[in-house]
């Protein structure tokens, strides 16, 4: 199995992976919407690897089969208020 990435145009660190490139058929008009237009970052094969950087492998080859896409969003934004005080129960 094939995976193609493609990086949002209009959300950072977002990314869209599909089996086909190019073939957003599966994808809901919704999420291309708001995804904007796609921009390919990578294609490579998801058969022999054990694991991928950004996601769960297993999550992402069940999103693929399942629904036909995987959307990667970006970590949630550290708390400020719980570093500074993790930091004060330092001291």
């Amino acid at each position: 199995m094939n995976c193609v990435i493609y990086r949002s145009t209009k959300r950072d660190q977002t990314y869209l992976y599909v089996e086909k490139k190019d073939d957003f058929s599966r994808v809901p008009p919704e999420l291309m919407k708001s995804f904007g237009e796609p921009r390919l970052a990578m294609i490579f094969p998801l058969d022999g690897r054990k694991k991928l950087v950004n996601a769960s492998l297993e999550n992402v080859i069940r999103a693929l089969k399942d629904q036909g896409y995987y959307l990667q969003l970006p970590p949630p934004p550290e708390s400020l208020l719980k570093i500074h005080l993790d930091s004060q129960r330092g001291n």
